[in-house]
Protein backbone atom coordinates (compact mmCIF):
# COMPACT_ATOMS: atom_id res chain seq x y z
CA UNK A 1 0.00 0.00 0.00
CA UNK A 2 1.85 3.48 -1.07
CA UNK A 3 1.20 6.49 1.14
CA UNK A 4 0.69 9.75 -1.22
CA UNK A 5 3.64 12.39 -0.62
CA UNK A 6 2.67 15.63 0.69
CA UNK A 7 4.23 18.63 -0.30
CA UNK A 8 4.25 21.51 2.32
CA UNK A 9 5.43 24.86 0.99
CA UNK A 10 8.19 27.25 2.18
CA UNK A 11 5.67 29.08 4.88
CA UNK A 12 4.74 25.60 6.55
CA UNK A 13 8.31 24.42 7.11
CA UNK A 14 9.56 28.11 8.02
CA UNK A 15 6.63 27.84 10.49
CA UNK A 16 7.18 24.46 11.58
CA UNK A 17 11.00 25.50 12.41
CA UNK A 18 9.62 28.63 14.75
CA UNK A 19 7.22 25.99 16.67
CA UNK A 20 10.29 24.18 17.40
CA UNK A 21 12.40 27.34 18.86
CA UNK A 22 9.46 28.52 20.39
CA UNK A 23 8.88 25.47 22.07
CA UNK A 24 11.86 24.12 23.73
CA UNK A 25 10.32 21.84 26.42
CA UNK A 26 9.12 19.43 23.61
CA UNK A 27 11.42 17.22 22.05
CA UNK A 28 11.72 16.77 18.12
CA UNK A 29 9.48 13.86 18.11
CA UNK A 30 6.21 15.21 20.04
CA UNK A 31 7.05 18.44 17.92
CA UNK A 32 6.62 16.84 14.55
CA UNK A 33 3.90 14.55 15.90
CA UNK A 34 2.18 18.00 17.27
CA UNK A 35 3.01 19.28 13.29
CA UNK A 36 1.35 15.92 11.43
CA UNK A 37 4.93 15.32 10.08
CA UNK A 38 7.75 12.78 10.49
CA UNK A 39 10.63 13.45 12.94
CA UNK A 40 13.24 13.02 9.88
CA UNK A 41 11.40 15.33 8.17
CA UNK A 42 11.61 18.03 10.78
CA UNK A 43 14.91 17.40 11.05
CA UNK A 44 16.02 17.69 7.45
CA UNK A 45 14.09 20.94 7.27
CA UNK A 46 16.15 22.28 10.78
CA UNK A 47 19.46 21.23 9.15
CA UNK A 48 18.30 22.96 5.71
CA UNK A 49 17.31 25.99 8.27
CA UNK A 50 21.32 26.04 10.00
CA UNK A 51 23.25 25.59 6.31
CA UNK A 52 21.12 28.38 4.43
CA UNK A 53 21.85 31.22 7.15
CA UNK A 54 17.97 30.78 8.17
CA UNK A 55 16.28 30.17 5.12
CA UNK A 56 14.94 27.03 3.44
CA UNK A 57 15.48 26.48 -0.15
CA UNK A 58 11.96 25.64 -1.78
CA UNK A 59 11.88 23.83 -5.10
CA UNK A 60 8.05 24.24 -5.31
CA UNK A 61 5.46 22.43 -7.49
CA UNK A 62 5.73 24.40 -10.93
CA UNK A 63 5.39 28.05 -9.50
CA UNK A 64 8.28 29.93 -10.98
CA UNK A 65 9.38 33.46 -9.40
CA UNK A 66 9.20 35.36 -12.92
CA UNK A 67 8.46 34.50 -16.57
CA UNK A 68 12.18 33.84 -17.25
CA UNK A 69 12.43 31.14 -14.43
CA UNK A 70 9.80 29.66 -16.27
CA UNK A 71 11.35 29.63 -19.75
CA UNK A 72 14.52 29.03 -18.25
CA UNK A 73 13.01 25.26 -17.01
CA UNK A 74 11.32 24.90 -20.37
CA UNK A 75 14.45 25.09 -22.05
CA UNK A 76 16.01 22.76 -19.60
CA UNK A 77 13.42 20.30 -20.35
CA UNK A 78 13.60 20.37 -23.64
CA UNK A 79 17.29 20.21 -24.28
CA UNK A 80 17.29 17.08 -21.89
CA UNK A 81 14.81 15.53 -24.36
CA UNK A 82 16.97 16.47 -27.15
CA UNK A 83 19.78 14.71 -25.66
CA UNK A 84 17.69 12.29 -24.84
CA UNK A 85 16.64 11.84 -28.79
CA UNK A 86 20.10 11.80 -29.41
CA UNK A 87 21.54 9.36 -27.33
CA UNK A 88 18.80 7.16 -29.00
CA UNK A 89 19.64 8.04 -32.52
CA UNK A 90 23.13 7.12 -31.93
CA UNK A 91 22.83 3.77 -30.50
CA UNK A 92 20.22 2.92 -33.35
CA UNK A 93 23.07 4.17 -35.52
CA UNK A 94 25.72 2.15 -33.83
CA UNK A 95 23.37 -0.89 -33.82
CA UNK A 96 22.65 -0.50 -37.67
CA UNK A 97 26.13 0.22 -38.29
CA UNK A 98 27.63 -3.02 -37.90
CA UNK A 99 25.93 -4.95 -40.04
Amino acid sequence: MSRKRTQHNKQFKLDAINYRIEHPDLTQAECAKNLGIGISTLARWEAQFRDNDGDIPFKGSGNYESDEAKEIARLKRELRDAQDALDVLKKAMGILGKD
